[in-house]
């Protein structure tokens, strides 16, 4: 082959890789991460193909988005998702639906050497050890969906010369509320989150800061920091998403609209970016200010809860997201006070006794149990 054969052919196989549309499926397709996702796939249909859509319990919305974009196969519920993260035709999974159930599936798609894009927080603060060991096993990369730990990502080039994590919080609609306001709170006033669009268990987690706390966890396992290298600061126009800061002083930020799109995008292109769904062009004139202060720790305890039970490893994590997250739903259905999740909380983190290294199978065991001494407690206070 001649040298200039030779260079034609090179230039071939780099543009069938470059066009070459990228596989990807969802698992949570129907809810609020997964339906954004779709719109960033719709806007760059040439660069994907969707291989699964898995959704919850809206099956008329799943149909939907089958009869739309096509996907080899589909699944509502549970049953299905195996086989989905099973199949090795995956360039990367979005893993984008809350709660427990995204913690198997995840390890299945690393076992089986495909990328994931999480923007699940149950994976990482249940077994984030094992999670992390088993994908460095694999070679398998965990991209970060949540806006805090992606503007991290975004800012690391080389994390052996980064001393500090700072994440940021919008404070939530009671940040400059008084905690008897928080403890009145009903659950439309704390589901009105002044920045952000999102679930109701979320967006109730924004609301006492303890999504802060999981977020804290997360960050701890995806870039293997200590705790005491993590800070959180609050940040009221949520347009610093996060920070880092170099062992020279110097600290890098990523900045933008509060929009979804933009880390949804990332982590499901990575390591490349293209012009996609954009809110609108950032300007810094027209955001004119920037507010930052430390978190309150007597109106937001959750924080330093978590930091507690990050810090104590094993299932402490395991027991405060089981234990939030049922308190959590009690108060959706109106049957204890918003300030309640955080004493029933703390209540089951200090009665549980910490499994050091638990199986994947005692992880399990300890949020079924949690949850069901949980919801047994709550039963006693109404």
């Amino acid at each position: 082959m001649t040298k200039q054969r030779f260079f034609i052919y090179i230039i071939i196989k780099v543009m069938v890789t470059v066009n070459k549309k990228r596989k990807i499926s969802i698992i949570g397709s129907t809810g609020s991460i997964g339906r954004q996702a779709l719109e960033v796939i719709e806007k760059l249909q040439d660069k994907f193909e969707i291989i699964a859509l898995a959704g919850g319990h809206n099956k008329n919305l799943l149909e939907n988005q089958a009869e739309k974009f096509k996907p080899k196969y589909t699944c509502l519920g549970e049953e299905g998702l195996e086989k989905i993260c099973s199949d090795k035709e995956n360039d990367i999974i979005l893993v984008a639906c809350s709660g427990k159930i995204g913690l198997r599936p995840t390890l299945t798609a690393i076992k089986n050497g495909i990328n994931i894009a999480l923007a699940n927080k149950e994976t990482l603060v249940m077994a984030g050890d094992i999670v992390m060991r088993e994908a460095k096993k694999h070679g398998v990369k965990i991209i970060p969906v949540d806006s805090e730990h992606c503007a991290i990502h975004q800012c690391i080039k080389d994390i052996n010369q980064v001393d500090k994590l700072i994440i940021t919080a919008s404070g939530g609609p009671f940040l400059h509320k008084s905690i008897e306001d928080m403890k009145n709170a009903t659950v439309e006033q704390a589901l009105a989150h002044p920045r952000w669009n999102m679930g109701k268990k979320i967006t109730v987690d924004s609301a006492t800061l303890m999504n802060k706390g999981l977020e804290i966890i997360e960050a701890h396992h995806l870039f293997g920091f200590d705790y005491d290298n993590i800070d959180v600061v609050v940040h009221p126009q949520s347009i610093v998403h996060s920070a880092i800061e170099y062992v020279d002083g110097s600290i890098i930020a990523q900045l933008g609209l509060p929009s979804m799109h933009i880390p949804i995008q990332y982590a499901i292109t990575y390591p490349e970016r293209f012009e996609g769904i954009k809110s609108k062009s950032f300007s810094f004139a027209d955001i004119a200010r920037l507010d930052f202060e430390k978190p309150d720790y007597e109106k937001f305890p959750t924080v330093k809860l978590a930091y507690e039970m990050g810090k104590t490893g094993g299932t402490a994590t395991v027991c405060m997201n089981a234990a939030n997250e049922e308190a959590v739903f009690a108060f959706l259905d109106g049957k204890i006070k918003l300030y309640n999740i955080y004493e029933i909380t703390k209540k089951m983190c200090d009665e549980h006794k910490v499994l050091e290294n638990p199986s994947i199978d005692e992880i399990f065991a300890v949020d079924e149990n949690i949850r069901k001494k949980t919801k047994e407690y709550i039963l006693k206070m109404i």
